[in-house]
């Protein structure tokens, strides 16, 4: 039988397996992990679906819309009808274990994809001919290929596709610089798509719903149109291979094995991405998908080369995800990059610590097994490693982090708090777990507004963390947006006597300062000075008025925290006997009340400058969303490394950003995305100010 035909029927597998090889000399031993990516609703878990179905894991093919499938069974998923968790499950086919680690698509949620591609053999991009979701295409290809993750595309949905293969292809070729390879031609009948041709095997198929394709003959319009698109595949092949150009040019039909040699190694050295066609939801185009992953991608080797695992006997692994169940505690899903793990093996982390392996486990979908041991390239998850990280390598030698997981910027914010004062600290403790579940997340203390703030990649991001709050841990939140930290300064000085003075029976109180108050330039802060002569004010209640005037600073007027103002002790008096710290405090803080409002007050709104990255076409309605949000455009650019894509330079005010990136979004078929950074103060006067002062008078 020829190595690409059809094969037996695989079994469901888990981790630490012994594994079977079949005849073939060229197939990778170890466990073997695959990453299905891609745009949002393109088709992923239902991908993972069909290919575990086809190889025999599952007895029966689920449906999302029916909520019996193995992925996407977490509260959120079901309720949401969209991946909101890596989804993850092991299958066997043809003797080697396959992981498949289905991940969100959503923007969102792709936090999960960045931990897993560093660790994966290949990614799998599930995509369809639409128009719409080509930004999306693009942005998820531009971070697998900085990862130097080995990929291959996968046209979902063929069955409801219009248009050629070259219309398609077009498209898709517009989302990365790495030459797109057609390795299928659908076959159409009455506009639908009943069947392919492997342009490798130079064979046509016919679909069957839920089961292998069969081989049909070609006709002679087919084979006419097969010899066409086979040539094409061939010449972006022999770009990387002179032997076979060669060949080409002198009109040599080159060998079936030298097609498939040249198919592999540009596969798996980044030179080419394939494209095979298929509809998931019909369960057509698996088996074919299973044999490129089988003889066309490397294995762990592949892996550790690109890793930079050293040849030793050391056990290595990488951190995948983090998991906090709601009773079970904390698993940490590993790949086992180097050596074997076992229950107890010794691991240490970066700095140095050293943790036992404990708990081992398979996981397929929300279920888990216990698992005896792993070897290289298998998955499995480890418990009790509280202090380890999504992201982190364990050595059972010298440690030290393989690669680095990149964190997004975090764009959407809530203030949240416990709705019931009993659940406060259990509130903290749960947001530290979904922290940890999800870096993405991000967690700050307000010290202004003095609010829990919960910072992530959008509404849905953290509608979904507060969801998981109530589920998961039982703690009910409320949230609104979070407060803007506006502060206020003055535009005038002025001079003011402050005299506290009290007496009631026994030591009185007195304190006597003259304080001048100055408006400072814009990012001095405050500064205290005294010109005290003579020690009308002894030296010793000095820092006492300092203290009072910073004091009052924290609240002007108008409400909020003063900054650049001068304050200056430069006359006062005391009383030997009824004089003190609380005293001349207290003086102080009278003075700054009293003489604060005659200094013209003035509100200050926080100005931050703003990056924002979007496709091209959407840049003159990203400019009008600027404007209208009452931000300055400074200029904008091509994005470096990102053809097709801008950088919008701008300032808007902190006010304005509560929900940028919701508009953004919508403007940007879900795509577009910024980073801020604080850049100044700016005066805000008129109906806005009044808005704002009438709104902190009434809190």
């Amino acid at each position: 039988m020829d190595r690409h035909e059809n094969g037996a029927g695989p079994r469901p597998a888990t981790a630490g397996q012994a594994k079977t090889q079949d005849a073939t000399s060229d197939i990778t031993k170890g466990g073997r992990a695959i990453a299905i990516v891609g745009p949002y609703q393109s088709g992923k878990t239902t991908l993972l679906e069909a290919l575990l179905a086809r190889n025999g894991t599952i007895h029966r093919q689920g449906r999302i819309g029916d909520a019996n499938t193995v992925g996407d069974a977490s509260p959120q998923s079901r309720a949401h009808q969209m991946s909101t968790e890596v989804n993850i499950a092991s299958s066997e086919f043809l003797g080697d274990t396959y992981t498949f680690f289905d991940c969100p698509g959503s923007v969102e949620f792709l936090q999960d994809m960045r931990a897993v591609l560093p660790a994966v053999d290949a990614a799998i991009v599930v995509c369809e001919p639409d128009e719409k979701k080509l930004p999306a295409l693009q942005a998820i290809l531009k971070e697998i290929e900085d990862a130097g993750v080995p990929h291959m595309l996968f046209l979902n949905k063929i069955d409801k596709a219009e248009g050629t293969i070259q219309d398609v292809l077009e498209l898709l070729q517009a989302t990365s610089n790495k030459p797109v390879v057609v390795r299928q031609l659908p076959v159409r009948e009455n506009g639908i798509a009943t069947g392919f041709v492997d342009l490798a095997l130079e064979r046509a198929f016919v679909y069957r719903e839920h089961a292998p394709s069969e081989v049909v003959k070609m006709d002679k319009d087919l084979s006419e149109r097969e010899s066409e698109a086979r040539f094409a595949m061939l010449e972006k092949l022999a770009d990387h291979d002179d032997r076979l150009m060669e060949q080409l040019l002198e009109d040599i039909e080159p060998p079936r094995d030298l097609v498939f040699e040249d198919l592999g190694r540009e596969l798996r050295e980044g030179q080419i991405i394939p494209l095979f066609i298929g509809s998931a939801e019909n369960g057509n185009g698996m088996l074919r998908l299973m044999k490129a992953l089988r003889h066309e991608v490397a294995g762990i080797e592949g892996v550790a080369e690109r890793l930079g695992v050293s040849g030793d006997d050391a056990t290595r692994v990488q951190v995948l995800k983090s998991l906090h169940t709601s009773h079970g505690g904390k698993l940490s899903l590993v790949r086992v990059l180097s050596g074997t793990l076992n229950e107890g093996t010794a691991l240490r982390t970066a700095d140095g610590t050293e943790v036992k392996a404990s708990g081992l486990q398979s996981v397929f979908g929300q279920d888990t097994t216990r698992a005896e041991g792993a070897g290289p390239g298998d998955v499995v998850g480890l418990s009790k490693l509280d202090d380890v990280k999504t992201g982190e390598t364990l050595s059972s030698q010298a440690a030290g982090n393989l690669c680095d997981v990149a964190v997004a910027f975090p764009v959407y914010a809530l203030a949240v708090a416990a709705r019931e004062r009993k659940d406060e600290v259990k509130l903290t403790a749960s947001l530290g777990k979904l922290i940890d579940e999800d870096p993405s997340l991000a967690l700050d203390q307000d010290q202004g507004s003095g609010e829990t703030v919960l910072r992530g990649q959008g509404d849905m991001h953290l509608r979904v963390a507060l969801e998981k709050l109530m589920t998961k841990y039982g703690v009910s939140a409320e949230a609104r947006p979070p407060a803007v930290g506006y502060c206020e300064t003055i535009r005038n000085g002025t001079s003011v006597r402050g005299l506290h003075k009290k007496q009631s029976g026994g030591h009185g109180q007195f304190g006597d300062v003259v304080l001048t108050i100055e408006p400072l330039p814009r990012g001095s802060g405050f500064t205290f000075s005294n010109t005290i002569t003579g020690g009308v004010v002894p030296k010793q209640y000095i820092p006492s008025v300092d203290g009072g005037v910073r004091e009052s600073l924290m609240r002007g007027p108008l409400g909020f925290p003063v900054i650049d103002v001068g304050v200056t002790l430069t006359d006062g008096s005391f009383h030997a006997v009824d004089s003190s710290d609380m005293a001349f405090r207290a003086a102080a803080q009278l003075a700054m009340r009293e003489g604060m409002p005659d200094c013209s007050p003035v509100l200050l709104e926080p100005i931050l400058a703003v990056d924002i990255h979007v496709p091209s076409e959407a840049t003159a309605r990203i400019n009008q969303i600027i404007s209208q949000r009452r931000g300055q455009i400074l200029g904008f650019d091509a994005r470096p490394g990102w053809p097709g894509w801008d950088t919008v330079n701008a300032c808007l005010p902190a006010a304005e950003m509560g929900d940028l990136i919701i508009e953004l979004r919508s403007a940007t078929s879900g795509v577009g995305g910024f980073s801020t950074r604080f850049d100044h103060w700016q005066e805000l006067n008129g109906r806005l100010a009044e808005q704002v002062v009438e709104a902190r008078s009434a809190a």
